[in-house]
């Protein structure tokens, strides 16, 4: 298979670590992630597996903010409860309240003896603010309305990875171990700063009148950018802009879960992908949803001032294609990296950096045991998420406590629930033996147990209707630097 090159797969001889975390946002998406079978509730892959959760209670009910919560209780509970951290969900979307990813990963838990909680939080869009304090409360509901459980996982999708994370720092003592998937790790400053760095570009050199914070208009905003993305994407000098403002965020040139990867020096390829990752899900981010953000944080969290976008390019992954994508189109890369040095730079509102700072930005103090997931190809929440996260864990002293994996697949939380499922029992393990298993980290030891769950678990759900059969496929791999990490010192 042919790799991209942020995709640096090793050997499985190598000596390595299993990863290195990932991170990103779930939020242009608008729902759950919805590139695999671990999704939707009510999704066909939840008629693929016979009913084995028979006997399991399920208690519903509201948090005194107006959240919704939701229980699930087998009938004989082992006393651990695994907490489920849903998703972002755009603004004036159904906001239900979720207990699982999906159907299928939930009722093997269930049938396991594990109990199900989570909540809807009380506010849609990026409701770090609402999420943290209300999972808390579905705690102690769960407590005052089952028991007391012996073991408490935090596990959650994307915007929930984030809020995975978030739990046990801001609350350490309640829980027993944690499992992010295709979470936002690298928190919330340096994500809408890495969002702002690719919509700059795109200002500057596409379309001046777009607005990259203060919108007013976000639904006009988003319309003109996406205009002038489409216009770009017809000439070579366009494509060579757009790669540009791909790369400033790291975007992966690589976007549907059943394509085949890009070869290394296929730029035509991978910047195609990066225009659709770009028009469908970045943009929407960029200059719709920030709105959402500044309204809860009272103002603009981003900022560019002092920021050099010559040296934040030769970091990123994407570099080597967008020097031969202006090569190719005879255009000026320093050039057009002197105009962004010289354009008008954004400065940040100090309140509304304090907001973001708190929902939520990380200090990498973990305490409990930590087992991350993500995908090479995620276009929405970029790998190199977990490499700021794991530099954060570093700098705390905790990364005895961190394992990272990564799945060789393009979408965003495009995971097989034999994937999950194979993750949360090297979790469960680790929470027993009181060490990681190195060998059962192992991509291939991984593989195997995920591919022993036979095909009903072994499948994605790329259009949301349709599943297919697809191998596990769990890799050794090293994420790029994220371009602008944004950490919290540790208290």
């Amino acid at each position: 298979m042919a790799h991209h090159l942020r995709t640096r797969p090793l050997k499985l001889a190598a000596a390595a670590t299993v990863a290195a975390l990932a991170a990103g946002t779930a939020l242009a998406a608008g729902t759950a992630p919805a590139s695999a079978a671990t999704v939707h509730h009510g999704a066909p892959a939840a008629r693929a597996v016979p009913d084995t959760a028979s006997g399991v209670r399920t208690l519903t009910g509201a948090l005194p903010d107006g959240a919704t919560y939701k229980i699930e209780v087998p009938a004989r509970w082992n006393r651990t409860l695994f907490l489920y951290n849903h998703p972002f969900t755009a603004p004036g979307a159904p906001n239900p309240a979720w207990d699982a990813g999906d159907p299928v990963t939930g009722g093997w838990l269930l049938s396991h003896g594990y109990a199900l909680a989570g909540s809807s939080y009380a506010r849609t869009g990026w409701a770090v603010e609402q999420a943290l304090p209300d999972q808390i409360a579905t705690l102690d509901v769960f407590a005052r309305r089952v028991g007391h459980p012996r073991q408490t996982i935090a596990w959650g999708h994307s915007l929930g990875g984030m809020i995975t994370a978030g739990l046990i720092q801001d609350y350490p003592g309640r829980f027993s171990a944690a499992l992010p998937m295709c979470g936002v790790l690298a928190g919330g400053v340096a994500t809408w700063n890495t969002a702002l760095d690719a919509g700059f570009v795109i200002k500057v050199l596409l379309a001046p009148s777009v607005q990259v914070v203060h919108i007013a208009d976000s639904a006009a905003n988003l319309a003109v950018a996406e205009r002038a993305a489409a216009i770009a994407q017809r000439s070579a000098r366009g494509r060579a802009r757009l790669s540009l403002a791909a790369a400033l965020a790291d975007l992966p040139g690589w976007f549907t879960p059943l394509s085949p990867e890009p070869a290394r020096t296929d730029y035509a390829a991978q910047e195609a992908n990066q225009y659709l990752a770009l028009s469908q899900l970045e943009f929407r981010l960029t200059f719709d949803l920030r709105t959402e953000l500044e309204s809860r944080a009272g103002g603009n969290p981003s900022w560019n001032t002092g920021v050099d976008y010559a040296a934040d390019l030769a970091r990123s992954a994407d570099a080597t294609e967008v020097r031969a994508l202006y090569r190719a189109a005879h255009l000026s890369l320093a050039a057009d990296l002197g105009t962004l040095a010289g354009a008008g730079r954004i400065a940040a509102d100090h309140r509304a950096v304090q907001y973001l700072t708190r929902n939520i930005t990380f200090t990498g103090q973990l305490g409990v045991p930590v087992l991350t997931m993500q995908t090479t190809g995620d276009p929405n929440v970029v790998p190199e998420n977990d490499q700021a996260y794991r530099g954060a864990v570093a700098r705390a002293g905790d990364a005895a406590l961190l394992r990272e994996t990564f799945i060789q697949r393009a979408g965003h939380c495009a995971f097989t629930p034999a994937e999950t499922i194979a993750a949360v029992k090297v979790l469960l393990h680790r929470l027993r033996s009181g060490r990681w298993d190195a060998a059962a980290l192992t991509p291939g030891a991984l593989n195997a147990d995920a591919a022993a769950l036979g095909p009903a678990y072994n499948a994605v759900n790329p259009d949301g209707t349709t599943l297919v059969p697809v191998p596990p496929a769990y890799v050794r791999y090293r994420p790029a630097r994220f371009p602008r990490p944004y950490s919290r010192p540790a208290r």
